[in-house]
């Protein structure tokens, strides 16, 4: 009986018991009854619930033989469709970026591995975005997935063993990536130098612990930079520190009376360093505790500045300092901001002070300030050894150990810098004072750098595959590219929304773009300002509301962490991965209810 016979029986009913029935409609005083209505619903709803219930089943009873199977199918695919060309452009792209990349650059090593890890992140993107989106499209276009409907499988395992089988190809070729990268790295930052003059002295010292100084000399230029070198009464020395790295030295034989020195491959590139970070707290000019410094006029307040020649201080205190972490010195890591009321002297950097302090006792119990040149845009170290002279009240200056004067019971360390040159400013944030701790080994690093890519490639894959359940290859290609863009561009499109940056939303931006007007300039017609802005606050309702359910892929790029020689920490990538994990999830279920509600097979 079809949807009419059923009514016009409900119809006939309902006048049986006194009802009075007008079309479809059946009134009972006081209330209409839409039966065709009702009827639809109730359909609508036993649809749904069943097919939540068979999803429900399909997805407890999943197969890892069959979601195998369907990957291996995915694997011979993309196989076939010559994806390894990705990798042959990557090598060629490696081959001739050594002529463009410029070694003697002021940091080398950032330009290096930022170049690498971008470029990949590319590739991959653009490689999960083409397997994932055409391979479904052209199943159903060309009628071969009905021979896979009537195998006992089930849609879910088709979707899975579609993402998993493209995952498998992309993280094959990122692996061969991975490695081509790390090689060129190396290659790319390998130098010599060679020793160019020398010299014998006497009764000087070098360093923050005065070794004895027996030779110095110089070395040959190579990629656009020399260094100068000293070596101990040992034998055993280095080379000054030049565009982020230095080299080792050694004294091997003597030769018609004269020393043969070896000079070793660059060191201090390749870092994962493990930093602590401690809480920051002000002190003004007249030594009173504040939480923010001096704003200097700078639009960007994210430091805090302190003045010169005055009681003015940034104090860091840190937590964790122990003596099985730190048995022989502790070593500081600055990265200050200078603001000059004057020029000065401008090439030297402007000077200023650093002691610790036991945070229990405070200035009652400090180290005797060192003194140091502030190295604006580049991270300065500062080495403090385990023995070190403290002062106490008396102000007498006396051998102390850290352990013992200046690190509290709980384990906790002061750390105050100071400016010491009158009308000149130190800027700091929190981050740009750290206790370092001992380094990551750098291929690690590198790996964790890669891993954060392949989440990106993984999350791409699983929403092309999703889309391709029910749009066509070129929508759902642009559909999932459009989400790619909305993902790393979340950040912009609040702030257009919220009106922190110009312009306006999308209509207005066009209007102001092709009428070439400025970007606060005001429109004549009052009227079509209004309507543009009404409209341009629902398409950015629509685009904030996209990317806040989309993921967010800024967080997932690590490449700073590895570029700039910082460790990427355990919570952050364990945090990746399961937001990473969740993500894929989704958008394989939502992708299995799409194909399941498709009709494929007719």
């Amino acid at each position: 009986m079809g949807r009419d016979g059923v009514a016009a029986g409900v119809t006939a009913d309902l006048k049986y018991h006194g009802a009075v029935a007008v079309g479809t409609r059946v009134f009972f005083a006081p209330y209409w009854v839409d039966t065709v209505g009702v009827l639809d619903t109730l359909t609508d709803a036993f649809s749904t619930i069943s097919t939540v219930a068979a999803g429900v089943t399909d997805i407890s009873n999943i197969s890892p033989r069959r979601v195998w199977a369907m990957a291996r199918l995915a694997i011979n695919e993309a196989v076939r469709r010559r994806v390894l060309i990705v990798v042959a452009i990557f090598m060629l792209v490696l081959l001739f970026a050594g002529w463009f990349l410029d070694s003697g650059s002021e940091h080398p090593a950032r330009l290096y591995i930022s170049f690498v890890l971008t470029m990949t992140t590319y590739l991959a993107l653009a490689l999960g975005l083409l397997l994932s989106t055409f391979s479904l499209p052209s199943d159903i276009k060309n009628k071969t997935i009905h021979t896979i409907l009537t195998k006992p499988v089930r849609q879910v395992e088709i979707v899975l063993g579609r993402i998993l089988g493209f995952v498998a190809v992309g993280t094959a070729m990122l692996v061969v990536m991975g490695l081509g990268s790390y090689l060129f790295v190396r290659r790319g930052l390998s130098h010599t130098h060679t020793v160019e003059s020398f010299e014998r002295v006497e009764g000087t010292t070098v360093g923050q612990d005065e070794s004895p100084v027996v030779w110095r000399g110089t070395c040959t230029s190579a990629d656009g930079h020399a260094h100068t070198f000293t070596v101990n009464q040992d034998g055993a020395g280095q080379t000054d520190v030049q565009r982020g790295h230095w080299h080792p030295v050694e004294k091997l034989s003597e030769k018609d009376g004269n020393p043969v020195f070896a000079i070793g491959p660059p060191q201090g590139w390749l870092q994962a360093r493990v930093p602590i970070y401690g809480g920051l707290m002000f002190l003004d000019r007249n030594g009173q505790s504040t939480q923010k410094g001096i704003n200097v006029g700078k639009e960007w307040d994210y430091r805090g500045y302190i003045e010169g020649g005055s009681q003015a201080a940034a104090i860091w205190t840190f937590s964790g300092i122990t003596e099985q972490a730190f048995p022989e010195q502790l070593s500081l890591e600055l990265n200050l901001r200078v603001f000059r009321s004057f020029k000065g002297e401008i090439e030297r950097g402007v000077l200023g002070s650093i002691y610790l302090s036991n945070p229990d006792s405070g200035a009652a119990m400090r180290s005797v300030p060192v003194s140091f040149e502030a190295k604006e845009f580049s991270i300065d170290e500062i080495v403090f050894g385990r023995s070190l002279d403290v002062i106490e009240r008396d102000g007498i200056p006396r051998e102390g150990d850290i352990f013992k004067d200046l690190v509290s019971k709980d384990g906790e360390l002061s750390v105050i810098v100071q400016c010491s040159e009158r009308a000149q400013y130190f800027g700091m944030a929190q981050g740009d004072v750290y206790v370092r701790s001992a380094d990551a080994p750098f291929f690690m690093n590198f790996v964790k750098g890669y891993i954060g890519i392949w989440l990106q490639m993984v999350m791409v894959t699983a929403f092309g595959v999703m889309f391709s359940t029910f749009l066509n290859a070129a929508v759902a290609m642009l559909t999932t590219f459009s989400c790619v863009i909305l993902g790393f561009r979340s950040e912009f499109v609040s702030d257009i929304r919220t009106g922190d940056l110009e312009g306006g939303g999308p209509i207005e931006a066009t209007i102001r773009l092709l009428t070439q007007m400025n970007l606060s300039g005001e429109f004549s017609d009052q009227l079509v300002t209004k309507v543009v802005q009404f409209v341009d606050q629902g398409l950015l309702l629509l685009m904030s509301f996209t990317a806040n359910i989309l993921p967010n892929y800024n967080a997932f790029d690590t490449t700073d962490y590895v570029a700039y020689g910082f460790d990427i920490y355990g919570g952050l990538l364990s945090r990746n991965l399961t937001i990473g994990l969740v993500y894929t999830l989704a958008a394989a279920l939502v992708g299995y209810f799409f194909l399941k509600t498709r009709e494929v097979a007719a």
